[in-house]
């Protein structure tokens, strides 16, 4: 198999005198779709943050593509990259968080556009066709003038997800995206990341919607208090759990 996309080795993160990540390893190919599952507090969140240095690691390592995210070696040891540097990596990822984050003041297509044009250098009109071809991809180009205070939550959230395409990431990481949406929305944004999933983006998505994790996940990764207790396919890890941490939190969930 070929080397992996992202990588993660050993990375723990503590806030104070609390670990929340207490030495995770995690390997994601080119195209798999992986998704992290557990209970609140279990790091899940904060792991996906420290993927593309959104957070500081205090140990372990993460690689995207082959490249040290956050960090250079120089000499044997670490060294933290300048901010120029580490939002050069975010380019390479992207990552859709549970508030949409859109700005106000820009429409749908403003909003997707901006991106590629003040950090990527794309001319505006090619940016423009681009932002369109994006918001059609995600059903919504006939929105593309409507302002976030004039789309659902659902569409505020497709509309983060094109954004995040514009910038053509080799990583799509996905932080409970549907948590803050109406039930009767969550299909809508569901529908375009399992579309995405079937084109073959890499993701790695935070979630407890067990009906994306069993259809499009290529491996389910269960963690809890900081830890992978238990991997494999969704047909082994959500039908068949192995541990009993997983059997308790699968249990609540469907109940």
């Amino acid at each position: 198999m070929s080397d992996p996309l992202l990588r993660a080795v050993g990375v723990r993160k503590s806030y104070g005198h609390t670990e929340v990540l207490g030495g995770i390893d995690l390997e994601v190919h080119k195209g798999q779709v992986v998704c992290l599952l557990g209970p609140s507090g279990a790091g899940k969140s904060t792991f996906l943050r420290c993927i593309n240095h959104l957070e500081t690691i205090d140990a372990g390592q993460i690689w995207v593509d082959g490249e040290p995210i956050g960090f250079r070696q120089r000499g044997g040891k670490l060294y933290e990259l300048r901010e120029r540097d580490v939002a050069r990596q975010r380019r390479d990822i992207g990552m859709v968080f549970q508030r949409f984050n859109l700005f106000a003041h820009r429409t749908a297509l403003e909003n997707v556009v901006e991106g590629p044009i003040r950090v990527l250098g794309v001319k505006p009109d090619e940016a423009r066709r681009q932002g369109l071809e994006l918001l059609d991809r995600v059903g919504l180009a006939h929105r593309a003038d409507a302002y976030p205070a004039q789309l659902s939550g659902g569409q505020q959230q497709r509309v983060a997800i094109a954004r995040s395409l514009a910038m053509k990431p080799k990583l799509m990481l996905f932080d409970e995206p549907t948590s803050a949406l109406d039930p009767e929305l969550v299909g809508e944004v569901l529908e375009v990341m399992s579309t995405l999933a079937g084109e073959g983006m890499t993701m790695v998505v935070v979630t407890h919607e067990m009906s994306f994790a069993a259809e499009a996940a290529d491996e389910v990764v269960f963690l809890a208090d900081g830890a992978v207790v238990e991997t494999g396919p969704p047909s082994e890890v959500l039908s068949a759990p192995k541990h009993e941490r997983t059997r308790q939190f699968l249990a609540r969930i469907l109940a």
